[in-house]
């Protein structure tokens, strides 16, 4: 069995809040999050026309709110370019903060997590019901939280398109860096972590901020401002026990696709982990693993209706956080090697 980095228990990071049980980016998936216990919470983070920063999965904002139902907002349903990809819908960037508070959320994958059959997850039922919130109403809620139950719970916030909200004047790093040093985030064991699949951001923020930071990295393509710079390397050449020492020099932390450790085979079944966390601890980088969920329809063949021993196999191999949509699921397990 292989330790983590810092020989402690890996922390549990709600990927987008409790978004098993309520719906994503919401302040009741942060609530019930913290409540089933995790130690961080995640936030991927988009612009406002104004320049606020709120959580939401993407800048379009179709498939997580019911905008398409607002007759006012029809006029603003565009396409636009998206790192690469042609999207069309309606986008947080040309919405006030007045207006997109008129929004209810909704949930993202219905067909996975819809109120039927009664054993299913129950976030289809909040339609309708729940706000979009702003990053600083999420740091207000873990204040509160934090507070009342006497442990300090972290923010995890992604800076979503950072290329892109730069090239339409919107950058996220400078209000980002903003709200966190207004509420007290400071110095190199605050709890928080900034991540992005991006390479350059990460590293002009090292140069700004000693908060933590993380590089996420997928299983497949590249980094998209690599692809702007012409940069011929992927996320599979970043991974290289070579690369994860550059990594070291501007962040603290990757962020990786499970995938990435424990491969798959073309049937879902495991294949035999690669050197990754052994790579990353050498270089002096925690390992965060991303996503954990409940439905076969995400797990290997190995696990399939059991999610539990998925995550045991992840921190057996010694990594350091896990990001899952059931933080109870895995909070029940992370202890076990301790």
């Amino acid at each position: 069995m292989t330790t983590t980095l810092q020989e402690t228990s890996p922390i549990i990071i709600a990927h987008r809040g409790a978004s098993g049980y309520r719906l994503e980016h919401t302040l009741a998936a942060y609530e019930l999050a913290i409540a089933l216990g995790a130690d961080y919470i995640e936030l991927d983070l988009v612009s406002t026309k104004d320049g606020i920063l709120i959580a939401r999965h993407e800048n379009e904002i179709s498939e997580t709110t019911d905008v398409a139902t607002h007759a006012e907002f029809a006029h603003l349903q565009t396409t636009k370019i998206i790192d690469g990809e042609l999207k069309t819908g309606w986008f947080t960037e040309d919405f006030t903060l007045t207006e997109l508070k008129t929004l209810r959320a909704k949930e993202r994958i219905p067909q996975v997590r819809r109120h039927s059959p009664p054993q299913a997850s129950q976030n289809t039922t909040y339609d309708g019901l729940l706000e979009i919130p702003t990053l600083q109403e999420i740091i207000n809620l873990v204040k509160v939280k934090s507070g009342e139950i006497n442990r300090a719970i972290g923010i995890y916030p992604e800076t979503k398109h950072p290329t892109y909200f730069q090239s339409i004047g919107l950058g996220l790093e400078a209000p980002l860096l903003a709200t966190l040093t207004a509420n007290g985030y400071q110095g190199a064991n605050a709890p928080v972590f900034i991540q992005s699949f991006e390479v350059g951001n990460l590293q002009d923020l090292s140069t700004k901020t000693d908060l933590p930071l993380v590089q996420l990295l997928n299983n497949s393509g590249k980094p998209y401002d690599f692809v702007v710079s012409g940069c011929k390397r992927t996320y599979t050449d970043l991974v290289t026990a070579s690369s994860l020492k550059e990594i070291a020099k501007y962040a603290q932390a990757i962020g990786i696709h499970k995938n990435l450790l424990v491969p798959r085979d073309n049937n879902g079944k495991l294949r035999s982990p690669t050197s990754l966390v052994i790579d990353a601890h050498a270089a002096g980088l925690l390992v965060h693993v991303w996503t954990f969920r409940n439905e076969d329809c995400f797990l290997p063949l190995d696990f399939q209706g059991n999610p539990q021993g998925e995550y045991e196999l992840f921190f057996s191999l010694g990594v350091d956080g896990v990001f899952t949509d059931y933080p109870d699921t895995a909070a029940c397990h992370s202890t076990l090697q301790w």
